[in-house]
């Protein structure tokens, strides 16, 4: 129905966001991602998904979730096509994860990761990356993870290199999911292990 509203942002807080367009008002959940992309401006762009809640066959409730880019949009429509992951806890992993680190996560099958986000048991996470992986491979190029696919083959070499050398493997994992965003998909082996020591 809707792709996108334009307008004077009127309120913001880091999970809602108020924006006008022509004399109305639209108020719209956000992600920590989406805030942090769009505080101090006054005006914005947002991608929108306007999903109703439905009780008994019927709608009873309309909800706005606005989007700082169509990639995130599309994230969240990805981790909600999922068995058991709804509106509030896609945005919640929007929130903690940045859409391309997420994507890294699943392509990469990085459970740990997704895991240590509130809210994502091991069953859940398990399921996310088997539902979605394959998707993601397809849709990477259109979604902009070049980057992410560039350095899942290294990924687990340096992950393997760090847990060697004693350190947890949720905290590799969070090092390495860092130094990949970074660096980007040329990325070699020593230098995700060397830029991950740096912040372990």
């Amino acid at each position: 129905m809707y792709d996108f509203i334009e307008g004077n942002i009127e309120s913001i807080n880091p999970t809602h966001v108020v924006i006008s367009n022509q004399g109305l008002g639209y108020i719209a959940a956000i992600s920590l991602t989406t805030y942090e992309k769009i505080k101090g401006h006054k005006t914005a762009r947002l991608f929108v998904d306007l999903l109703f809640k439905v009780e008994n066959q019927s709608p009873v409730s309309m909800n706005l979730f606005a989007f700082a880019d169509p990639d995130e949009r599309h994230m969240f429509r990805m981790l909600t096509s999922v068995s058991g992951v709804g509106n509030n806890t896609a945005m919640l992993m929007l929130s903690s994860l940045a859409p391309d680190d997420l994507a890294s996560a699943i392509l990469n099958g990085n459970v740990g990761l997704l895991k240590s986000i509130k809210g994502i048991g091991e069953k859940s996470a398990q399921r996310i990356v088997l539902e979605l992986r394959d998707k993601l491979m397809g849709g990477k190029k259109s979604m902009g993870l070049s980057a992410a696919s560039g350095v899942s083959d290294h990924f687990s070499e340096a992950l393997a290199a760090l847990t060697t050398l004693g350190y947890l493997k949720a905290n590799a994992e969070k090092a390495l999911m860092k130094v990949s965003k970074d660096l980007g998909g040329t990325a070699t082996i020593e230098e995700l292990i060397k830029n991950s020591l740096k912040i372990l």
